[in-house]
């Protein structure tokens, strides 16, 4: 009788992972990823269906895209986007594809400012935050109940109880840990924040692949924040196992935030099916530095692979150099490809990655790309002071970006990203700055995998076969 019933499920879950198997050819972003789930699902399905159920989404079925699908936020992009279009210029960059994968345009007449750790950054936030009149918009992935979690509440619920307007998201999944406690405060002091379990999409059970990676505040529809600085205390340096934190968050003001408010409403569209075009501030003034700059919002609702093709734009457009900085290198084989033939060109190809382990696997899977790339003439740098877990780049003397996206699978498909692009030789005047210290804390990698440890030997090529999860 067990034999039967054992014999029954086998059956059951052979049929599942033929299914299952269907799906992926059909939905995977990658023709790796397809042959990795076909593989896995066939060969193992008692231990690959139940993975499946919970890593195999590739797309947002039914995700509502408001800047093709609501007329009025079309109409409200249309009419400031003329009225801020960049002076043009033979010193620029060319912005049209990063255009076409934004939906959105180039503007000109923004700020930057760099935030180059946890302390600059919260010192920022918390006096914009302190300052806002009308009303804040404010998005995580990660937000956790420690120091510094509990002060950024302390001053949401400020703000709301002198009149602010406070709207906030989470990700169901980087914030999985959240108490409810912490919404209740918050919901109690006046603060409008939407529980990420009660919410159309991912929940914290079934598609774990597709997450909010954003980090945006928008005050007053005038100042704007993105970049890799979740809420926590080791951004500020206080986790022994990651020491000092080195990320890089960036203010913004003109344009662009306007841009940033964007792809916040279409979140929240999604998340509540609210539309917040009527009661939010789109007139920007110009900034006195001028910079022309572009949000691209990036994700799994995506008609093209925009993460994918926005790094592969600028490495493409590189004529001296492209440096970027990354916590995770897990490129797809687009990138890995433009990489080396950008090193093969003569363009000096940096890339800055941390040499403390933040994540095991993909940690372990960078080094099964390292010797192909090294052997191109592209220079690994490890930054050992601390943990590193900025989203940086820089081309030649006139483009930076700065956001979430890291150069992995996850951020070019699975995640919903943002990176500001500056189209401006100050912009990357600062960045180049900020890196080179950077690279005067890191050693340049020159051993190859045969000659690391056995556990880096052994598990980098079986990493290497996760990556396009990772």
């Amino acid at each position: 009788m067990w034999v039967s019933i054992v014999a029954g499920v086998l059956v059951c879950l052979e049929i599942i992972a033929i299914y299952f198997s269907w799906r992926a050819i059909q939905s995977a972003r990658t023709p790796q990823g397809s042959v990795g789930w076909v593989v896995f699902l066939v060969s193992a399905p008692y231990l690959a269906v139940p993975i499946y159920l919970f890593l195999g989404h590739h797309k947002y079925a039914g995700y509502i895209n408001t800047r093709r699908d609501n007329q009025d936020l079309r109409d409200e992009i249309l009419k400031w986007s003329a009225a801020n279009a960049p002076v043009e210029t033979g010193n620029l960059p060319d912005t049209s594809v990063y255009e076409k994968l934004a939906q959105l345009p180039a503007c000109r007449g923004n700020s930057m400012e760099l935030l180059i750790d946890g302390k600059a950054t919260f010192s920022a936030l918390f006096a914009a935050i302190d300052a806002a009149q009308s009303y804040i918009l404010i998005q995580y992935y990660i937000v956790k109940d420690d120091e510094i979690g509990r002060q950024l509440r302390d001053h949401l619920i400020s703000a709301a109880k002198r009149g602010v307007t406070v709207r906030m998201l989470v990700d169901g999944v980087g914030s999985l840990k959240l108490p409810k406690s912490y919404l209740r405060q918050l919901t109690e002091g006046g603060v409008r924040i939407i529980d990420p379990k009660t919410v159309r999409g991912p929940k914290t059970r079934f598609q774990l692949n597709l997450r909010n990676h954003r980090k945006t505040v928008v005050i007053d529809g005038k100042t704007g924040f993105t970049g890799g600085v979740n809420v926590g205390d080791e951004y500020l340096g206080l986790d022994e196992k990651f020491g000092q934190w080195r990320d890089t968050h960036a203010k913004f003001r003109g344009p662009v935030v306007s841009q940033l408010q964007l792809i916040f409403v279409e979140d929240w569209y999604w998340a509540t099916e609210e539309n917040l075009i009527e009661d939010l501030a789109w007139e920007t003034e110009h900034e006195e530095a001028n910079m022309t700059a572009l949000l691209i919002p990036t994700g799994p609702g995506d008609t093209m692979e925009g993460g994918s093709l926005m790094f592969y734009t600028a490495i493409a457009a590189a004529k001296k150099r492209i440096w970027i900085a990354s916590p995770y290198f897990v490129p797809d084989e687009v990138i890995l490809t433009a990489l080396k033939h950008a090193a093969l060109r003569g363009v000096e190809v940096k890339l800055l990655v941390p040499d403390v382990v933040d994540h095991k696997i993909p940690w372990l899977a960078a080094f099964a790309y390292f010797d192909e790339v090294i052997e191109a003439g592209c220079e690994i740098w490890r930054y050992n002071q601390g943990f590193m877990h900025q989203k940086v780049f820089l081309v030649d003397d006139t483009l930076a970006a700065v956001g979430t996206s890291n150069l992995d699978n996850r951020s070019f498909r699975l995640n919903f990203e943002t990176m500001v692009l500056l189209f401006d030789a100050e912009a990357a005047a600062s960045v180049e700055t900020m890196l080179e210290a950077d690279f005067s804390r890191a050693f340049r990698l020159t051993r190859s995998l045969e000659a690391q440890p056995h556990r880096i030997r052994i598990g980098a090529p079986v990493a290497r076969l996760f990556s396009p999860l990772l």
